[in-house]
């Protein structure tokens, strides 16, 4: 499970053998969320208020970058680091 980004304590990564629709897994403190890319909405689980809000922003600005990976992913190609929310 590569590890994408890493900002404000919360984990980006993504599975190369998951399921669509096309997301990827945040986590921070012990808190999972899978977030939908295309429409920066959760999957499912849960992070807290803060977090949630920080992530989503970041799934909304880097969205193309996302979906390159998850079409990468699909390849088992290498995936390619997104810039931190600053």
């Amino acid at each position: 499970m590569p590890i994408i980004s890493l900002f404000y304590g919360i984990k980006v990564t993504m599975f190369y053998d998951d399921h669509n629709p096309p997301h990827f897994h945040a986590e921070y403190n012990g808190r999972v969320a899978l977030i939908d890319i295309l429409n920066a909405r959760v999957l499912r689980g849960s992070l807290p208020p803060k977090q949630l809000k920080i992530i989503l922003a970041w799934c909304v600005i880097h969205q193309d970058e996302l979906m390159q990976n998850w079409e990468l992913s699909k390849e088992d190609m290498p995936l390619n680091k997104i810039s931190p929310l600053m």
